[in-house]
């Protein structure tokens, strides 16, 4: 049966024509200008709003409100209230006021503060965003907010994203008027981030400990079958998959998340999900919904969907691309380069711009993509590089460099596409190819941010894109804007001729997966910062700590506060690994493998008391290697007990990240190569955790995951 979509879509969301709708025209006009201007928003227009809210939000089902925020636990947070008011007769009226609109009050004490507040001291407060519509999901009004101590230091993901984004409109503005075009009153970051995800048969997924506690194996040999083969890539969808994806795409354009684009990715049981471009907040709150809707859809079909960056040992791990423009608020896209490049001054100042942040900020680009899991993707030839470095085209690349040496570009004609058969439409091919392993790629009219794992929220990421160029552009207006207006194009172009010189060494569109750039990057000066204890001290450099505090992205206390939440996060994530490891080791693996090794022994036993003259050499040496394999597993086990226990006593944070990284989570490596070779040898029925089920996955349950008694 055929469904409205069009009605369908945003159908659960407050959106400007529910608002135009329900408001008086006044009211309307007032909350447009909040939204569009960034202008203070008034108590009795707040009232008037939150009238409005909890009738459409009542008509649709909703019994309580939650203001919505994204503390730093990289999840979201909420807390419910109803709308019902007790009226003191013994009857309730369901109220909703502007002030529980404006501001909520959760405890603000356990979440990670980074030392910013202590347990004792509970007081929070968030604050709502207007710019991000109001929705309802699970018969509640969620509020999108953001979050903040009692003091005003920012506690969430959210709050410096909008100062950044404010920093980039303040400062594009200045330097777009500087370039003649005073129409422009605000600007916008665009972000489209592409979705890559993980889905697993749900009993498969609960039978493994490591999966529930981790989001990733720790233990598993591969199966005979990976993706050798490349047939996975925009294969066929399998019914119990196209299944979800229909059920996710309606669930999102319910929310009005604009879903557009499905399909398999590399890896078996691995799919992709891509929405169309939001301002940058937005984005950030339609993604973090988006991950949310993706797990509780993928219960209701028994699936588990894993949003772990590298889930399976020897398949490709998963990405979230972030794909980010500026736009203006009279329509036009800064980072679109038009039919003749070479010629559009303003397109060209933007790139620039771009190129010299990413330059001079690499290093916190590639803190914002630092997890522990998108430690074990960056650089295994699935990811870009730990190396941050700019693919722009053949057709750029020319260009920049023509105004580097004062030469003419005579651009490049357009080529047709001669695919053979003539029956075929002929169609223009691009100007330049695409790079997959660039962290950092031009793709048109955007740069498309590679490096971002699957779980993280990407408000951290255009964080730091957004202050990062902010911070160029200022330094653009700061050395132009004296310029007479004769002499402004002329200076105009030294700056990008200067600029580009300076900062050419951020470009590379060759291959990022070969030792051969890993060297030239270290020629050029490149950060190669390949773990994230390694790169998180980047994050209070001086020149990092002076660009947050001048673009008031951050306090100094802030910024601390969240690097020590960071490495904070790594050093648990890695002792939680660890201690699971253990756990599967100890109850799991060796006894099996010691129960097998017995049965072999027997075996050989009752064949020699049988007929003493078999040799049974191969039985033998089976014995043995298992032998062998349960003593390095389980004295190496109680070496990682001990490693992990000593974490603990470290008083310096920065200390137990670098000493999980290169102790805690070396010593699993090692342990699990020694487990997954033993596994090998191991009958299926007795092999607790192949990975073959989950490779090839909508299945309900395999022996592989029948556990052993």
């Amino acid at each position: 049966m055929s469904k409205d979509i069009p009605s369908l879509y945003g159908s659960l969301v407050f959106t400007d024509k529910v608002m135009r709708d329900k408001l008086p025209k006044d009211m309307y006009k007032a909350l447009k200008k909040t939204i569009e201007n960034g202008t203070h928003l008034e108590l009795d227009v707040a009232n008037s709003v939150a009238v409005a809210m909890k009738e459409w939000a009542i008509e649709n089902g909703a019994t309580h409100f939650t203001h919505w925020f994204q503390p730093m636990t990289g999840y979201t947070a909420e807390k419910h209230d109803s709308f019902i008011s007790p009226t003191g007769d013994g009857e309730v009226i369901m109220d909703f006021s502007g002030k529980e609109l404006v501001k909520g009050e959760p405890d603000a004490s356990s979440f990670p503060s980074g030392g910013l507040r202590a347990t004792f001291e509970a007081r929070g407060y968030t604050a709502w965003d207007p710019t991000s519509p109001a929705f309802i999901k699970d018969q509640t009004l969620y509020i999108p907010t953001a979050f903040c101590s009692y003091n005003g230091e920012a506690l969430d993901k959210k709050t410096p994203l909008l100062r950044a984004m404010e920093a980039l409109s303040t400062e594009a503005v200045k330097v777009l008027h500087l370039l003649g075009n005073t129409a422009v009153t605000g600007v916008n970051t665009t972000v489209g981030p592409e979705q890559e995800y993980f889905l697993v048969d749900k009993a498969a997924y609960r039978a493994r400990r490591d999966l529930l506690f981790c989001g990733r194996t720790l233990l598993g040999a591969p199966a005979p079958k990976g993706q050798e083969m490349e047939d996975h890539y925009f294969g066929v969808l399998k019914p119990r998959v196209a299944a979800y994806m229909h059920d996710l795409d309606e669930e999102l354009w319910k929310l009005g998340v604009p879903a557009k684009t499905k399909h398999n990715e590399v890896a078996p049981a691995q799919h992709e999900l891509a929405p169309v471009f939001d301002t940058a907040n937005v984005a950030v709150d339609h993604n973090q919904l988006t991950m949310e809707v993706m797990k509780k859809v993928a219960d209701k079909h028994d699936l588990a969907c894993l949003l772990h960056e590298k889930p399976f040992e020897g398949i490709n791990g998963s990405g979230k691309h972030n794909n980010w423009s500026i736009i203006t608020n009279t329509g036009s896209n800064l980072l679109d380069p038009g039919k003749t490049p070479a010629e559009n001054t303003q397109f060209l100042v933007f790139l620039t711009a771009v190129i010299k942040a990413v330059d001079d900020y690499a290093d916190l680009m590639r803190i914002s993509a630092a997890t522990p899991g998108n430690d074990h993707r960056l650089g295994a030839n699935e990811a870009p590089p730990a190396i941050v470095s700019m693919f722009l085209g053949d057709e750029l690349t020319a260009i920049l460099q023509a105004i580097e040496n004062d030469t003419y570009f005579s651009g490049q004609h357009r080529v047709q596409l001669d695919i053979g058969a003539h029956v075929l439409p002929h169609f223009f091919k691009d100007n330049t190819d695409r790079n997959r392993t660039s962290p950092f790629a031009f793709t048109g009219n955007k740069f498309e941010f590679r490096m971002l794992g699957s779980g993280q929220s990407v408000a951290g990421p255009n964080t730091v894109l957004n202050t990062a160029v902010a911070e160029v552009l200022s330094q653009f207006y700061d050395e132009l804007k004296d310029t007479p207006a004769d002499q402004m194009e002329s200076a105009v172009h030294e700056w990008i001729k200067k600029t580009v010189k300076a900062h050419k060494r951020i470009i590379f569109n060759g291959n990022g997966y070969t030792d051969e750039w890993v060297e030239e990057a270290e020629k050029r000066g490149l950060f190669n910062l390949k773990s994230t204890p390694e790169a998180l001290p980047q994050f209070i450099a001086e020149k990092n700590v002076d660009l947050f505090l001048k673009h008031h992205i951050f306090t100094k206390e802030e910024i601390h506060s969240r690097y020590e939440i960071l490495l904070e996060n790594y050093v648990k994530t890695i002792q939680l690994e660890s201690k699971t490891m253990q756990e599967m080791l100890s109850k799991d693996f060796l006894p099996a493998v010691s129960r097998f090794a017995g049965e072999v022994s027997k075996s050989v036993l009752d064949k020699k008391a049988l007929l003493p003259s078999i040799k049974a050499e191969k039985e033998l040496a089976l014995v043995e290697s298992l032998t062998a394999a349960y003593e390095t597993l389980s004295e190496g086990n109680d070496k990682l007990k001990a490693l992990t226990e000593e974490v603990s006593s470290m008083e310096s944070m920065q200390e137990a990240a670098t000493f999980c990284h290169d102790k805690v989570l070396a010593l699993m490596d090692e342990l699990r190569a020694v487990a997954d070779e033993a596994e090998t040898r191991i009958p299926e029925k007795a092999a607790l955790f192949r990975l073959n089920a989950f490779l090839f996955l909508q299945v309900r349950s395999s022996p592989s995951f029948t556990k052993v008694n």
